[in-house]
């Protein structure tokens, strides 16, 4: 497939959810990758990029779109309470917590609400940026899609009664080239294999039909979303996966004259979005209940509207959890102090103007800490700090150089959620192997879950091949300025 008549080299960004270190290297090692092994061993390996946080698939992709934390994009997690409007946000974290929210409400949030209303319009998408430059963009089976062209979008019959869309269809905004499943197809006569979105076969046929058809744009972005589920519940080392997606990785380098000419006409990455912690198999000792941990209070239930008796509302996200204080003359540090009873929240912050203060169920003290002062990150970020560095596994060097430990970007990432909408309401961060449960909440015991701070769902592979250039620094918010960069880049004959 010969793309030199087009003025650019085309991006092809493949995010495979839950893609992680250690089980890629296993599986290029053991011959189960080869497509993986070939971009790997012709281009770059980045081991350890940093996710955003809470580390989820909607506060990610937006992230990686706009190049800005939640504090920017204000998308605060899969599960997160509008204070505006007094209700939930949920984009679909699990059927028995979707079902008693309002499937028809989560249907329209995650279809509409969170491109067209949620993600702020204070921040650009790479593909609204490419537009100004009149370079198109392609968006295959990604729920967070924001461009610049007006989509008329159709509603599989299945889910037409469980939408706010006037018969069956919405126009929305996206890309100029755009699928998702049923909702947009670039195949008029394929069949979406889920509902919602296309499986890992349909996403890498999309793209396929684009190569096939000399239609690739500037910069196209494709999820493979499956191994997901299936490490929720197989745990982190479940190899089949990677397996799978890497032969439709192969079909796709297939349709070139050969790999190293798939590499000449484009510059292909893979990356992951989210790590995974492999949780206990107890319940007791590895679920983490905030309704037993504050029962004492009134705790807002899903299935009805906020009442105004109601002092808390819970918006768990796996390993991270919101915990919104509605009551007015309800005082935060005695709900910090009973989250301070469960030895198995390790992380424990809320802030105050521009101060954030951090304390923890698993160690004592506390620490504060603010933007601009004399300490520097590698990310030559500033900070005032003051407390125990030992909350956030920090370390300080001799000449003020501040160091991540097992929570990589920890200052920049918490401010971020604790920044990313209105409210008052404080972050709680679970310990390796346990994660929060609410009402309805689902969880993955003797599996794994992401969502928290933690290395082991913040740390995730990239690979680049095609181009020797890299991003400035190993970070998901620095993805966007990298690839307009690539994307801008004149393609040499």
């Amino acid at each position: 497939m010969n793309q030199n008549t087009q003025q650019t080299k085309p991006v092809i960004l493949l995010n495979i959810d839950s893609l992680m270190p250690r089980p890629l290297e296993i599986a290029i090692q053991t011959g189960r990758a080869p497509a993986l092994q070939y971009l790997m061993e012709n281009g770059s390996y980045l081991s350890n990029m940093v996710s955003s946080f809470p580390t989820m698939s909607v506060t990610i992709d937006s992230t990686l779109l706009t190049g800005t934390y939640a504090d920017k994009h204000h998308i605060p997690g899969l599960n997160w309470f509008d204070n505006s409007q007094q209700e939930v946000i949920n984009y679909g974290t699990g059927f028995r917590e979707t079902f008693r929210l309002g499937m028809r409400r989560s249907i329209h949030n995650m279809l509409y609400n969170l491109n067209n209303v949620h993600l702020s319009d204070e921040v650009t998408t790479i593909y609204e940026e490419l537009a100004k430059s009149g370079t198109p963009s392609a968006s295959i089976n990604a729920f967070v899609y924001r461009g610049n062209t007006p989509k008329r979008l159709h509603t599989p019959k299945l889910l037409s009664t469980l939408t706010h869309f006037e018969n069956g269809a919405w126009t929305t905004e996206a890309t100029s080239i755009f699928s998702l499943g049923s909702f947009s197809k670039l195949r008029p006569r394929s069949i979406a294999t889920q509902i919602a979105a296309g499986n890992y076969k349909y996403t890498a046929r999309e793209l396929q039909y684009l190569i096939r058809k000399n239609r690739l744009p500037g910069f196209t972005f494709c999820i493979f979303q499956d191994m997901d589920a299936r490490i929720h519940f197989r745990g982190p080392m479940d190899l089949k996966g990677i397996a799978k997606i890497d032969r439709e990785i192969q079909k796709t380098l297939n349709l070139y004259s050969s790999w190293e000419e798939a590499l000449n006409q484009n510059i292909w990455m893979v990356m992951g979005d989210n790590g995974h912690a492999p949780m206990g198999s107890k319940y007791r000792s590895f679920i983490i209940d905030l309704r037993k941990i504050l029962k004492k209070y009134r705790i807002a239930r899903i299935q009805r509207h906020v009442h105004k008796k109601d002092q808390l509302v819970f918006c768990v996200n796996q390993r991270m959890a919101y915990v919104y204080i509605l009551d007015k003359n309800l005082s935060q540090p005695a709900i910090v102090e009973r989250l301070k009873s469960d030895n198995r929240i390790d992380i424990i912050a809320w802030k105050n103007e521009d101060n954030i203060h951090i304390e923890s169920g698993m160690r004592s003290g506390s620490l504060n800490y603010s933007p601009d002062g004399a300490y520097m990150d590698m990310y030559e970020q500033t900070w005032s700090i003051d407390g125990e560095l030992e909350l956030l596994d920090l370390t300080v060097s001799d000449d003020k150089k501040l160091i991540y430990g097992d929570y990589p970007d920890a200052l920049a990432r918490l401010s971020s959620a604790l920044h990313s909408h209105s409210g008052r309401f404080i972050v709680v961060n679970a310990k390796p192997g346990c994660e929060f449960k609410a009402q309805s909440t689902p969880f993955h015991l003797g599996g794994a879950a992401h969502g928290s701070l933690h290395k082991q769902e913040s740390l995730v592979p990239l690979l680049i091949a095609g181009t020797t250039a890299k991003p400035k620094f190993r970070r998901f918010v620095d993805m966007k300025e990298f690839i307009l960069q690539l994307a801008s880049q004149q393609h040499k004959d």
